[in-house]
């Protein structure tokens, strides 16, 4: 009985472990993307270049150092540089990103369901914020060179809150932290719900909101 109870709690603790865990640890020194071979197979993360193969520039990216394109409804763009585009990022459990957004652009409310992010205001002013599984809001207004962390799969959002142009970098905690938008998935573009979420999230821009789950940024009452 005891045997039976002692492999029931360590098998229970070891699939705890599992669902808690991250992306899983490297197991070489280095392991660059090969972004030469066909995938026909598909498993966890992307094969490595040969250990021949290997060289700096695998290691080195230059996405993130243009202003992306901002023409559009939101005014803004969201740069996303993981191990499919940044060889050097696989198997590392890193993915980088840049937001660029103009006065009164917002990067509306999203998700990443595998990462947290910690963000970097490197331009401009920006209020951002996060709604936890309670519904509560934790919003800050945040200048140059701070930062703020957006936990792992709570939705989040940033917008311009200044009079200039802002520019924001995040690393994030997995090689591919997935993305999904309320704005693709539930509205589109151009459409009132949209532009109302906007004007929701603009108008709360001012407050620092610490677990205030009586804002209600999204949907009707």
């Amino acid at each position: 009985m005891m045997k039976s109870i002692l492999a029931f709690l360590t098998g229970f603790s070891t699939l705890i472990r599992l669902c808690y865990s991250g992306d899983a640890d490297n197991l070489y020194d280095l392991c660059p993307t090969d972004l030469t071979t066909h995938k026909t197979i598909f498993f966890n993360g992307f094969p490595c270049k040969p250990p021949s193969d290997v060289n700096a520039s695998d290691f080195k990216s230059s996405l993130l150092s243009r202003a992306g394109d901002t023409d559009n409804f939101y005014r803004s763009s969201v740069t996303i540089a993981t191990a499919a585009e940044f060889p050097g990022l696989n198997t590392l459990g890193l993915s980088a990103a840049r937001m660029d957004i103009e006065v009164d652009g917002v990067v509306m409310p999203h998700v990443h369901p595998r990462a947290s992010e910690m963000i970097f205001v490197w331009r401009g002013i920006v209020t951002v914020g996060f709604v936890d599984s309670d519904s509560r809001v934790f919003q800050k207004r945040l200048k140059q060179g701070e930062v703020f962390v957006f936990p792992k799969g709570l939705l989040h959002f940033c917008f311009n809150a200044g009079f200039e142009d802002a520019a924001v970098f995040s690393v994030l905690n997995s090689q591919n932290p997935g993305l999904a938008s309320i704005s693709g998935a539930m509205f589109g573009i151009n459409n009132k719900d949209g532009l109302m979420i906007m004007e929701k999230l603009k108008a709360l821009s001012g407050m620092d909101l610490n677990g205030v789950n009586s804002v209600e940024l999204f949907g009707e009452k």
